[in-house]
Order: C-alpha cells, then structure tokens, then sequence
C-alpha cells in the first residue's frame, strides 16, 4: 500500500518510532495487482465527489472549484473541493486502483469503478428537507438519486442480478461522508438550534442505512460508512457561530457544541451500524472515524508537518479571525490562498487540503480510526 502525494512530503519534526514506521510505509514499493478489491463505487458528498458537481454546474459556494486556486496542488482544477486529492483517492492508491472518476464524466474509464459523490448532497431527499423547513441548493443531489444513477450503471454494465452480483463481488463501497451537508443547510440559514437539531439526526441516519440495505441487495460485501467530521472545528462554523466571551471553545480553540452535536450523529450511526451487522453477518461493514482521525491530525499537528499557529484557519480565504468570509467564498474577487497549502489542515474553510486528507487517509487505514480493523487490513493488505 502506498499513499504518495503529487508535490509533497511528510515531515516528522519528531522522528518517533511511530513516525519512522509511516515513512517506511509510504516509500515502500508494491505491485500492482496484489490487492483483492478491483473497483470503487463512491457515494456522498464534497469530501468525496472527484468533478460530478463541476460537470453538474458549480454554484454557490462551491462557484468556483473549476478555477484556480482550486487544484493548485494537482497543477489543475478538477472539480475536488481542495487544492488536491480527496480520502477517496487515497484509498484507491492505497489499493493500486486509479483515481475514481465522476460518474458525469461520460468519457471516463469505469472499470475500476464510479464516483457518484456530489458536492453540497445531502443524505434526505429535498421533500423531506424542505417539510423540517431547511433549504437546498438547486443542484444539489441527495443520495437517493445517486443510488439511481448507480442502478442505472449497473443496468448499462450488468447482463442479470447474478452478473451484477458476481461484478460486485470484489468491489469496495464508501458511503459518505454524508450528512453533514443536511446539517450544514439549517445551521446556516438559523433554522435551528444545536440542541433541537437532535431530533432531526434519526431521519439522515436512517436514509444514510436504506440506501446501504440496497447497495447490500444488489452485491456489496465490503462496505465503508463514515461518520461527520467535527464541525466545531471547521472555520466555517468558528466564523458563524463563535460568541465573544463565551465558555463554548475548548482547548483546542473549537465549538463544543458543534462537535458535541457532531459526536451524537456518530454514535447514532454506529448504533446503526451494529444493526446493520447483525442482520448481515456475511457483509464487512467499516465505520470510518473521521472525527477521531481528524482530532489524531489536531494533537499530531506539528509532527505531522502542518503549522500548529493556523490549525483552525483557512488557507484560502478573505481574511478575519479564521480566514472565513460565507460571502467571500475561495476564488472569489478579494480572497487569496496561504503560500504552503501542505502546511495547513483547512483549505477553504469548509473543506481540507490535500495534505490533511492523505493524514486522515493514513490514520484510517494504519492507526485504528476505522473499525472493524481486522477487516481494513484484510481489504488493503496489498
């Protein structure tokens, strides 16, 4: 399994044994064909859609990842929301696959997989949004419909069920991050509070677990569902919600509210989870811990080669506190982007940099943050 980075290094200001042994495994070299998994079907969100939303039509906040400063590290835009690779991506080196292209991308290769992530998605349908009064961006795609378009791959590529299921056999499924985008949508608009938003996290779990029961029915054996990120962290939520004076910062500088709310989505869905596990004991199903694996960078900060006095601002951005403007969205007239984006963990304030994706891709797949983890060395013991 290798991990590299186009135009990147990890640095150890400390050469800790743990640290010796993460470089070790990102030079050494393997080949390519080893792996048991041979494609990537991908589902959720802007942590995860590799340019289905640029071919969509990028609006609003996400306006302008087709342009500069957006895939800076990559040499070029390719409608990631980052200045360069994804966690998808990184599992799909890790696994010698290529990069998982967009399933809007009618030119590309889909052997080895589809990417059906699409930026600013949310786990609800917009009906549902919509009747708990949260608002969605027009282009928005929740991942009901990308389910559909995965069915319609599927009918395209497949002879019988039996044949899907046979193509299906050796493939790996990442089901978000999604979830957070549902969340998002009515904390920024003041729909609700943190506290009362509680009672909306059983419906987005519970579309998050109906579309795995289908994905499930129609051959997956190897299953990866993420939990959100705690996005009382993010500079996005700092910039919005922190209140002059108040107790809500922790050690770390970020909200406790948020990533208290943010906790109880994770439980809840690995309550889930379990349920799921338990009436498919046949099936591997892996919780992704995004946010024990993204507080793992926080603590590692310098070791891990980011800059420990800008953890919590933007590297792209107009300015302010923590580099964050809603109205001044990276890219935009009046924002710029940090020298080193290597040396930063957000990117734009709602999204990570490359670098911090490939730390939190390592913690993942080396460090215990997805569990079962017998069953993640099985998948990536290549």
């Amino acid at each position: 399994m290798v991990l590299a980075t186009p135009h990147a290094k990890l640095s150890c200001a400390v050469l800790s044994m743990s640290c010796l042994l993460l470089l070790g495994v990102l030079v050494q070299p393997t080949a390519a064909g080893e792996c048991s998994v041979d494609a990537i079907y991908s589902f959720g969100d802007s942590i995860a859609d590799t340019g289905n939303l640029l071919r969509e039509g990028a609006a609003g906040f996400f306006a302008n990842i087709g342009s500069y400063p957006y895939g800076q590290s990559l040499r070029k835009p390719t409608g990631r929301c980052s200045d360069g690779l994804l966690i998808v991506d990184y599992f799909a080196m890790g696994l010698n696959l290529p990069l998982v292209s967009p399933y809007l991308d009618k030119g590309a290769d889909f052997s080895r997989g589809v990417n059906f992530a699409v930026a600013g998605a949310t786990a609800l349908d917009r009906v549902a949004l919509l009747q708990s009064g949260v608002m969605a961006p027009p282009a928005s795609v929740p991942l009901s419909s990308q389910l559909e378009w995965f069915k319609s791959y599927l009918n395209a590529t497949c002879s019988s069920p039996e044949d899907c299921a046979k193509k299906l056999a050796n493939a790996l499924f990442l089901v978000g991050e999604i979830g957070g985008n549902d969340y998002n949508y009515a904390f920024f608009q003041g729909m609700r509070s943190v506290e009362s938003m509680k009672a909306y996290v059983p419906q987005v779990i519970n579309a998050i677990v109906d579309v795995t029961k289908e994905l499930i029915e129609l051959g997956a054996t190897q299953i990866i569902i993420p939990g959100n990120f705690p996005i009382g962290c993010s500079p996005s939520y700092l910039s919005l919600f922190s209140v002059f004076g108040s107790n809500d910062h922790d050690e770390r500088g970020c909200l406790k509210s948020y990533n208290s709310f943010a906790q109880y989505h994770n439980e809840q869905l690995q309550a889930a989870i379990e349920g799921l596990r338990k009436v498919n004991t046949d099936i591997n199903i892996i919780y992704a811990d995004y946010y024990g694996a993204f507080m793992h960078l926080l603590d590692h900060a310098s070791i891990l080669g980011f800059d420990g006095g800008s953890l919590l601002q933007a590297c792209c951005g107009a300015g302010g506190s923590y580099n964050f403007n809603i109205n001044l969205m990276c890219g935009a007239p009046g924002t710029s982007a940090c020298a080193n984006p290597a040396r930063r963990v957000s990117w734009d304030g709602i999204h990570l940099t490359q670098q911090a994706y490939r730390a939190i891709a390592l913690a993942l797949l080396m460090q215990g943050f997805a569990q079962p983890a017998d069953a993640v060395q099985e998948i990536w013991s290549c």
